[in-house]
C-alpha cells in the first residue's frame, strides 16, 4: 500500500488506541472480587461483546448507559446483581483504560503527516478522559454521541466521509476490530488498516467474529508510522 497517498487517517480508539480489553478486565474483576467469582478472562471478554453489540444495535443510548447494562447481563450470565454504585463504577471505568505503549508517540509521529480522526463508540465527555492520555490535538472527533447511533452502522462511516474535510480516497480508516471498523469501513468504500492488537491470542476478544479484509494488517500502531516514513 502506497500511505503517501492518504491525506487522512481515521481511527477507532478502544481497541486501537486504549487497550479497552485491559481496562474492561480491571473494572470486571474488581467488581467480582466482591462476590467472590472468578472467571476467566476470554469468557468475561465474550460475554462483554455479546452483550455490548445487542445493546448497541438496538435504539440509541449513550454509552455510559451501555455499559451498565452490559453490567447487568454479565451478572445474569454468571450469578450476581450489581449494586447502583458498581454499575456506575463500570461505566466511568473508561476514564482508567489505558493507551497501549506505542500509541503515544506513534500518533505523534504520524500528526506530522496526516490529519488525524477519531470515529469512536463513545461518549463526548467520556472521550475526553482517553484525549487526554492519547496527548495529542485531533483535527476531528465524530463520537457515537454526535452520530446517534455505533459501529458498525454506516450512518458512522457516512458521517466521517461527509465531514473529514478531504475525499473519501484520501482517508484511510485504522482500527483493531474487523467486526466494528474493517468491514463496515470497507462497504463504505474506505481503504483500511488492520491493527491486529490480539495476534497470538484465542478468540476476539471484546468484539464478536467478523469476516473482513483489510487493505493492510500491522501488529501495533509503531508499525503503521515506521511504514508511513515518519519513525
Amino acid at each position: 500500500m502506497n500511505l503517501d497517498r492518504f491525506d487522512c487517517l481515521s481511527f477507532d480508539c478502544y481497541g486501537t488506541l486504549i487497550d479497552w480489553e485491559k481496562g474492561i478486565l480491571a473494572a470486571l474483576h474488581s467488581i467480582l472480587e466482591a462476590y467472590r467469582i472468578s472467571a476467566g478472562d476470554n469468557a468475561l471478554l465474550e460475554l462483554f461483546a455479546k452483550a455490548e453489540s445487542e445493546i448497541e444495535a438496538g435504539p440509541y443510548r449513550s454509552y455510559r448507559d451501555v455499559l451498565e447494562d452490559v453490567l447487568l447481563d454479565i451478572g445474569k450470565e454468571i450469578g450476581f446483581e450489581p449494586s447502583r454504585d458498581e454499575l456506575e463504577h463500570f461505566s466511568l471505568s473508561v476514564k482508567d483504560w489505558p493507551a497501549f505503549p506505542d500509541t503515544v508517540s506513534a500518533l505523534c509521529a504520524l500528526s506530522t503527516k496526516y490529519q488525524l480522526i477519531i470515529l469512536s463508540n463513545i461518549d463526548d465527555d467520556l472521550f475526553q478522559f482517553s484525549e487526554r492520555a492519547l496527548k495529542v490535538t485531533f483535527d476531528h472527533v465524530f463520537t457515537a454521541q454526535q452520530i446517534g447511533s455505533y459501529k458498525p452502522s454506516m450512518r458512522n462511516f457516512e458521517h466521517l466521509i461527509q465531514n473529514a474535510g478531504v475525499p473519501a480516497h484520501k482517508i484511510l480508516h485504522v482500527a483493531q476490530s474487523l467486526f466494528h471498523d474493517i468491514m463496515p469501513a470497507r462497504k463504505a468504500g474506505l481503504s483500511t488498516v488492520w491493527v491486529n492488537r490480539r495476534k497470538g491470542k484465542d478468540g476476539f476478544g471484546a468484539t464478536l467474529p467478523a469476516e473482513a479484509e483489510p487493505d493492510l494488517t500491522v501488529p501495533d500502531l509503531r508499525s503503521l508510522a515506521v511504514l508511513a516514513g515518519t519513525l
